[in-house]
């Protein structure tokens, strides 16, 4: 497994971030393009790979419009229908959905499967039309970066100590070297990622050389529930990632605050030039609404959340050797209207972060992630079973006259749904409720269970519905 690291340029000369600013917005063109014929599913010669999209452009002189070496735009090429293939992946996980709610039938369920598997929806014509409403056209505004090979770059110490990386520019044979404030030498591909008068070099290395990666993983079962004042809350009560609700509420409101003041200094200079004082709002525009002091602390926010969240999974992952999580990539509309704040903050709620870091860590330390439905993962009981009410940290229960901690009860009945027979990974939340209902009717009745064909049967029977907290 490979993870990526950054590295920074430091004291770099205008005149080279310059030259390399030049190629990115060059190269920018080139990735426009692919994605402009490419980049959906009515795209000329969609389905090619990147080395036929070259072959062509090489065949009718495309490239020749570009103004970059050879190599520069091969790469972006490459990385350009690297980006659309995941655009389509991701168009596929929405149709899969859509292809459970659409059928029970296992025959039909599992054709349209294959078919979309191997990129033949067009003979059905529900894929056909589920495409057309997920893969959309696509397009690329990315104009600040540069993708380097292998082989084309090469890095070299000073007498000083200090790292030095040398990367093709516009002309050949002329290399632009860049001072990079690491001694550690970055290798493989490379991609550079212009910002603010600073370069950003982005390499990959072996998950295997991390310390974090040899550590060993538990050996329990333990189920999660994601939130946002705590990155995760486990099954056994345990709270990781505290910190997490504080940093997002605090930086949400930094930036409401500076906002209200730019945008009243940007009101001033507007103002300004409309009264023919242009001297004066040229002042405002380039020492009060910059942008490279802004990006910056951004990025440090960002690192640091990220940190927090990458800790709080290595903790989970110390004591487990199977870890339940939810399954959120898709979107919940609540019922309750929410304030401006409480939305503001919640819009900042990195939930893709955690799930990418359960899969980066379980991958690299061997703990098996298990992805379950989500739906009233939050608001059902996990002893009774039954529907209640949540209010804030506190979970109401009626029945069982009981008040749980929210986040932990949540976390038990993501550890519960992965046994659940009934209850697929895209189970439409209605239908979820409907078997919650059910089996709260029959638990007060005390009625059989009311399936009782051989195959349900057989699925109980496997799969019973325990939990370990619910003695």
């Amino acid at each position: 497994m490979k993870v990526t690291r950054i590295a920074y340029s430091e004291r770099l000369n205008p005149g080279k971030y310059a030259a390399l600013a030049e190629q990115a917005r060059r190269l920018g063109r080139v990735r426009s393009e692919v994605w402009q014929r490419y980049g959906s599913i009515a795209g000329v010669g969609s389905g090619l790979t990147d080395r036929q999209v070259r072959d062509r452009w090489l065949a009718d002189g495309t490239h020749i419009q570009f103004g970059v070496l050879a190599n520069a735009w091969k790469e972006t090429v490459r990385d350009a229908m690297a980006d659309i293939a995941a655009n389509l992946a991701s168009a596929k996980v929405e149709i899969r959905r859509a292809i459970t709610r659409r059928t029970n039938d296992p025959v039909g369920r599992k054709r349209m499967f294959t078919a979309l598997k191997a990129n033949q929806w067009a003979s059905e014509p529900f894929l056909a039309l589920q495409m057309r409403k997920h893969w959309k056209r696509g397009k690329s505004r990315t104009h600040d970066q540069i993708v380097v090979r292998a082989d084309q770059h090469n890095t070299v110490a000073d007498a000083r100590g200090r790292l030095w990386l040398a990367v093709p520019g516009l002309q050949r044979r002329k290399m632009v070297r860049i001072p990079l404030s690491t001694t550690v030498a970055p290798t493989g591909t490379l991609r550079l990622i212009l910002r603010g008068g600073r370069v950003e070099v982005h390499h990959q290395i072996d998950a295997s050389r991390m310390r974090s990666s040899q550590r060993p993983c538990g050996q329990r079962t333990v189920g999660v529930d994601k939130g946002y004042t705590e990155a995760l809350t486990d099954s056994d009560g345990g709270h990781h990632g505290s910190r997490l609700g504080a940093l997002l509420t605090s930086e949400s409101d930094r930036l409401k605050e500076r906002n209200r003041r730019r945008a009243k200094l940007r009101s001033i200079a507007n103002n300004a030039a409309l009264r023919g004082n242009h001297a004066k709002a040229h002042r405002i525009m380039v020492n009060n609404l910059g942008t490279v002091k802004r990006d910056r602390r951004a990025a440090r926010h960002r690192a640091l959340v990220r940190t927090e969240i990458f800790t709080a999974v290595h903790r989970v992952v110390d004591k487990a050797a199977t870890v339940v999580a939810e399954d959120l990539t898709k979107s919940f509309a609540g019922r309750k209207t929410l304030g401006r704040n409480v939305n503001r903050r919640l819009a900042a709620w990195t939930k893709g972060v955690t799930a990418e870091a359960l899969t980066n860590v379980s991958e690299r330390r061997g703990s098996a992630l298990v992805r379950v439905n989500a739906a009233y993962t939050s608001q059902t009981c996990h002893r009774c079973g039954r529907l209640g009410r949540r209010s804030g940290d506190r979970f109401h229960c009626t029945p069982c006259g009981v008040v749980w901690q929210a986040d932990v009860n949540a976390a038990i009945n993501i550890l519960q749904r992965a046994g659940d027979p009934d209850i697929a990974l895209h189970t439409p939340y209605r239908v979820v409720k409907q078997i919650l209902q059910d089996r709260t009717d029959r638990h007060r009745t005390r009625l059989p269970v009311q399936d009782s064909s051989p195959a349900i049967a057989g699925r109980r029977a496997n799969h019973p519905n325990r939990s370990p907290m619910s003695n």
